[in-house]
């Protein structure tokens, strides 16, 4: 029974989910009310807020997967790899296999969807508080893989810069992209700017 209940409400957040996506990535997020939300799901207003928080929600919960996913690369690492070692080797495998949080996926529905993001001020700065628990969990993270290499400050800025270069390289192969060019054209380019990038931050593991 409980399977069975946990379906179901995996059932309604998909279908929410992917109503609310449709319907912003056709009209724009500002234009399409909650209310119409759903109705398009079939649900409730309510019911819609016992699975998402926010409308901001509506759409960052699909990158939600993502959240401190920094940290936990840095903490699951082989013991015998540096921590931005780590970092590095696992953004040149999102860009391997075009992972849209690497901004290298060409996929129309991914850049109509990252567009949206960046074009919106409520979704940007609900994103940028996603941002800073991430570096946040960073810091913490690359504290305990410093150790006494590095102070709580020390630690806190690494993990600023981390996610800084990790942005700028996703929005700079993103705009690529929109410009229209291949992901597979600009993927060369966008290992090169990874390696450069990586290279000037501070590795003290």
């Amino acid at each position: 029974m409980t399977g069975l209940r946990q379906l179901k409400r995996q059932q309604v957040h998909d279908a929410i989910s992917t109503a609310a996506i449709t319907l912003f990535l056709e009209r724009g997020f500002d234009e399409v009310s909650v209310a119409e939300v759903a109705a398009a799901a079939g649900v409730s207003k309510p019911t819609l807020f016992k699975y998402f928080a926010s409308k901001e929600d509506l759409v960052l919960h699909r990158i939600s997967d993502h959240h401190e996913e920094s940290a936990r690369v840095v903490r699951h690492r082989p013991r015998d790899e540096r921590p931005l070692a780590a970092l590095h080797r696992h953004f040149l495998e999102g860009l391997e296999r075009r992972d849209p949080v690497t901004g290298l996926n060409d996929h129309p529905t991914v850049l109509a969807y990252h567009r949206m993001i960046f074009s919106t001020p409520g979704l940007a700065a609900r994103l940028m508080h996603h941002t800073t628990k991430d570096e946040e969990a960073l810091a913490e993270a690359l504290g305990e893989a410093f150790g006494e290499a590095a102070d709580d400050l020390t630690a806190r800025l690494v993990a600023a810069q981390t996610l800084a270069v990790q942005r700028v390289l996703a929005r700079r192969n993103w705009a690529r992209l929109t410009r229209g060019e291949s992901a597979d054209e600009v993927h060369p380019s966008a290992v090169a700017a990874a390696d450069h990038a990586f290279g000037l931050l501070p590795d003290l593991g």
